[in-house]
């Protein structure tokens, strides 16, 4: 898929991140260290695939038939994806799904504030409706940051670990490019570089809380809004993506 319009490619990456972090959590599903926490990544899994799904739908409006936001999600190749990279980092242990949910979510809440203002009135309603689930999935995450991080000596390690990690992707979160100042220009989009100052504070915040150490600043990795992946988001697809593709425009 070709996108020649900025409003379009903006609104693919509003939709692919929560899209490909839903995929991830949802294979938590059976799998978690407990029921509560095996219920409530499965609920924000689906948030966050409601959201990806009026992100994309706008997307699919805008851009006319026969696109839809079902031939976003399951037609589009790897290149054609425009999620953060730390969206489709691995789930690991809980302890890293944790911490790649807690960097997003204290983004999340940061990005939907904004756009809750947008001159584009069906992205700032989109916005609102995210807002209220983010501040949800903030709460979750925190609390258990704050559990894990000021727990034992066991539960600590591997919290920091996790962070230290991951780390290097969350620069790419306030990386802007010509597209996003051309729309936040327009007042359509927000600056990404105007979200990090309250997103540090929050974070640096809950470390606080956690006991646990902000990681010293290191090279970062970007692109993923740009369509350049790593190698972990081609094995995701392939599973997501594989119904849709083995029997196209099947209808059960």
């Amino acid at each position: 898929m070709t996108v020649n319009d900025p409003r379009i490619s903006y609104l693919l990456r509003q939709g692919d991140t929560p899209l490909i972090l839903a995929q991830r959590l949802c294979a938590w599903c059976g799998h978690a260290p407990e029921l509560e926490i095996d219920l409530a990544l499965a609920n924000i899994g689906l948030d966050l695939l409601g959201q990806a799904r009026h992100f994309l739908g706008y997307a699919a409006e805008l851009a006319g038939p026969p696109c839809s936001e079902d031939s976003l999600a399951f037609g589009r190749d790897e290149r054609q994806f425009h999620n953060l990279l730390l969206a489709e980092q691995p789930n690991g242990g809980f302890n890293d799904t944790l911490v790649r949910q807690f960097l997003l979510d204290a983004y999340h809440v940061q990005l939907h504030q904004a756009l809750s203002r947008s001159r584009d009135a069906q992205i700032a309603a989109i916005a609102a409706k995210s807002l209220k689930e983010a501040d949800y999935h903030l709460r979750f995450s925190h609390g258990w940051m704050i559990r894990l991080g000021d727990g034992n000596d066991v539960s600590h390690r591997k919290i920091q670990q996790s962070l230290d990690n991951l780390w290097r992707f969350t620069a790419e979160l306030f990386h802007a490019d010509a597209l996003e100042l051309e729309l936040a220009e327009q007042g359509i989009a927000v600056d990404p570089r105007e979200l990090q100052a309250p997103w540090q504070a929050q974070v640096e915040e809950t470390l606080r809380q956690a006991t646990l150490a902000l990681p010293a600043e290191q090279a970062f990795r970007h692109g993923g809004k740009q369509g350049r992946h790593s190698e972990h988001l081609g094995p995701l697809l392939a599973e997501m993506q594989f119904l849709q593709r083995a029997y196209p425009n099947g209808q059960w």
